[in-house]
């Protein structure tokens, strides 16, 4: 009976799977900061009818290259604020 002893991961470890959504940018008034709103398609619970559901999320933009219209693309992070848990991936359509 041989012991196998696990090698580390290599030093160019992928991230691990991260929620991703794609939403509009409705405010980059603050410093770093933009406001992006997504919309969510589901069924409603009683009468089955396709409803909208908006949810805004506070979202890391370092470089401030968001305008406010954009189509963007977000991803999960570690908590950089009291609100702020999404990054900035891409902007999609200006």
């Amino acid at each position: 009976m041989s012991e196998t002893t696990e090698a580390s991961p290599p030093a160019t470890a992928t991230r691990g799977h991260r929620k991703a959504r794609v939403g509009e940018v409705v405010s980059n008034k603050m410093a770093k900061t933009l406001v992006v709103e997504t919309v969510t398609r589901v069924p409603h619970a009683k009468f089955g009818k396709i409803v909208k559901q908006f949810k805004k999320f506070y979202v890391h933009d370092e470089k401030s290259e968001a305008k406010v219209g954009d189509r963007v693309r977000i991803e999960e992070t570690r908590p950089l604020s009291k609100l702020k848990r999404w990054r900035l991936v891409e902007v999609l359509q200006s």
